[in-house]
């Protein structure tokens, strides 16, 4: 079975160890015993998150005796933000007519305040007020 890079770039990114991982990598190369010792976990636990974060291309393991340096694949990382960027324009859309919207209802009550409001003032029930 086979899957494409994106979602297996999105799988390995869905879990918040494999994140810190990358995090970590992306300051430098290191071992996995380096990788591991924040996390309150064991080594062949971490070992797995390592391999579902090679199976995506995120990370590169070589061996240099008994040292796996591990180093980060930025690659994967530029096809998600290519992804999320195509988009971009989709959110920054709705964002801007949120803004335009809030606008509008700050200039509302701008007005209501200074009494230039042409509608009878309603009951906080939403009922206009009835004169006796």
């Amino acid at each position: 079975m086979t899957t494409d890079t994106l979602s297996a770039t999105f799988a390995a990114l869905a879990d918040p160890t494999r994140r810190a991982i990358l995090a970590r990598l992306a300051k430098g190369e290191c071992s996995v015993s380096d990788l591991a010792a924040p996390f309150d976990m064991s080594l062949p636990a971490v070992s797995k998150h390592l391999r579902v974060l090679e199976r995506a291309g995120l990370i590169v393991q070589r061996r240099e005796a008994q040292w796996r340096p591990c180093r980060i694949e930025a690659a994967p990382l530029k096809d998600v933000a290519d992804w999320t960027a195509y988009y971009r324009h989709i959110w920054e859309a709705r964002l801007d007519r949120l803004d335009g919207y809030l606008k509008e209802l700050k200039a509302q009550r701008a007005k209501e305040k200074t009494g230039k409001s042409s509608h009878k003032k309603e009951t906080s029930h939403g009922r206009k007020k009835h004169r006796k």
